[in-house]
């Protein structure tokens, strides 16, 4: 039995569809903060099943002893936790509460269960500001924001827990940008508030829930003078955790790995692909370049493939055709307002 942390948010949703077409038994955990009960009803309607589901706090011991309880969990994909760069800036104390105490807070209730084997979701936030690309496993570790910094902290964490225990496995899955949505239309990104990514900007653009997009900086070394980023299929990075729990029992050490597609996109590719794909026009107004953001930033997933047998199969235009399928449909997301 898997313990899937926060699945019931956007890549936690789409993952728990992937467990179950390969024949994994989950269960979920959310303190339903940043997501909805809603896309829980949704991901069962896709599977026809129902899931066992627990509204709780990975800061709460107690909370995850109770599911510790009740089923024989054998590892964990850990999705929850915090996620808006802005905001980590804003509320610091806030993001390593939530996201280092509450790891810590799993990893104690894992030791005490005897579970070891545990699947991460880190970030390429990792790499802080990569001075060439594509980025390598191996390229040098920072952050520029405290999000960030929650990410890398929590991976040494886990690095020590592994030296301290070499039974632990860990696999440490580091995303580029998550974009697109399941086939059906009925799981999505619903983003609550502002928007922390493109699409949700673009496709809300295309709704008219946005007057405009505004792309920050149209002056960098790129081809189009847009940033250019690994945008990555959602469906694409749930299959990466299936291929992790697949090979977890037989990797070495801490095992860190890219989750990108190895193509850079710039802001202006993912705007035209997603007028093709809505046969809607997206006005943009260009403003000035935000602090910190750097000009390109795109994987190299070789690694991936070597030692998961895992790569991205999902371009541009199907990541376009699915988020407009998904916000045409759900126009407000999983609000029934």
């Amino acid at each position: 039995m898997v313990l899937v942390t926060g699945g019931a948010g956007y890549i936690g949703s789409h993952t728990c569809i992937s467990l179950h077409e390969a024949g994994f038994d989950f269960v979920i955990f959310d303190n339903l903060c940043n997501s909805s009960q809603e896309s829980l009803a949704r991901v069962e309607k896709i599977i026809g099943k129902k899931i066992p589901f627990y509204r709780g706090d990975i800061r709460n011991k107690q909370d995850l002893q109770n599911v510790f309880d009740t089923h024989k969990i054998d590892s964990v994909i850990h999705f929850a936790g915090l996620k808006a760069v802005g905001e980590s800036v804003e509320q610091p104390l806030h993001y390593y509460d939530n996201n280092v105490n509450g790891t810590l807070v799993l990893c104690q209730v894992m030791q005490e269960y005897n579970c070891k084997k545990i699947v991460f979701s880190s970030s390429a936030t990792v790499y802080g500001d990569p001075h060439t690309t594509p980025i390598k496993e191996d390229f040098p570790l920072s952050a520029t924001n405290p999000y960030g910094r929650t990410k890398l902290f929590i991976e040494e964490i886990l690095r020590d827990l592994y030296i301290c225990d070499n039974e632990w496995k860990i696999i440490l899955l580091r995303y580029f940008n998550p974009v697109g949505a399941h086939k059906s239309g009925l799981i999505g990104e619903d983003p609550n508030g502002i928007p922390n990514n493109l699409m949700p900007f673009i496709s809300q653009t295309a709704v008219q829930k946005r007057e405009f997009l505004n792309i920050f900086g149209d002056d960098y070394d790129t081809h189009d003078g847009t940033g250019v980023r690994d945008y990555i299929h959602v469906v694409d990075l749930a299959q990466g955790h299936v291929k992790a729990l697949h090979n977890i029992d037989k990797i070495q050490n801490v095992l860190s790995v890219n989750l990108g597609t190895g193509n850079g996109y710039s802001v202006l590719d993912m705007v035209r692909a997603f007028e093709k794909a809505s046969n809607k026009k997206i006005p943009y107004k260009i403003a000035p370049r935000r602090t910190g953001d750097v000009a390109k930033c795109f994987a190299d997933p070789s690694y991936a493939f070597e030692v998961l047998g895992w790569r991205a199969e999902k371009g541009i235009d199907e990541m376009c055709e699915d988020s407009w399928r998904w916000q045409s449909q759900n126009p407000n997301g999983y609000s029934r307002d």
